[in-house]
């Protein structure tokens, strides 16, 4: 009977070890997943629609984007911020924000040159940078 025992506390001890590594490989994994997802042309400039999704643990307050947006020749055309307000954790939000003057057509790239802002009361200072995935579902390319 004992040596059942012994078994039984055995096979839980490895199956409780082996759960382990993917644990922490699902640590190593968290990201913040920031997709172009439309762009349309509007009379007074280019609305882009924006799907991010916080792979975190936890929420992130504020989110805010240090961006290039370069023509369809390559020339950078204007930096500027992009405000993505709150990010909840595991929770797509989608984020709008108008490019005055300038015509979706006309954009040919936005490169995420740096986080501004990211506040989390319990993730690090680069949590918005650290593992950020960049994509995009237009013809607009997103790079960081």
């Amino acid at each position: 009977m004992k040596s059942r025992y012994s078994f039984l506390f055995f096979a839980g001890a490895l199956t409780l070890l082996s759960s382990l590594p993917a644990w922490a490989e699902e640590e190593v994994r968290a990201h913040l997943l920031i997709e172009l997802n439309a762009a349309e042309s509007q009379q007074d400039g280019c609305k882009l629609s924006f799907l991010a999704l916080n792979g975190h643990p936890v929420g992130i307050a504020q989110a805010v984007f240090e961006t290039v947006i370069f023509d369809a020749a390559g020339q950078v055309d204007r930096l500027t911020l992009l405000d993505f307000s709150d990010l909840p954790a595991a929770r797509p939000r989608v984020r709008q924000f108008m490019i005055a003057d300038m015509q979706c057509g006309d954009i040919g790239r936005i490169l995420f040159n740096g986080v501004s802002t990211c506040q989390s009361p319990r993730l690090g200072d680069d949590a918005c940078e650290a593992g950020l995935v960049l994509e995009s579902k237009t013809d607009i390319e997103v790079t960081g």
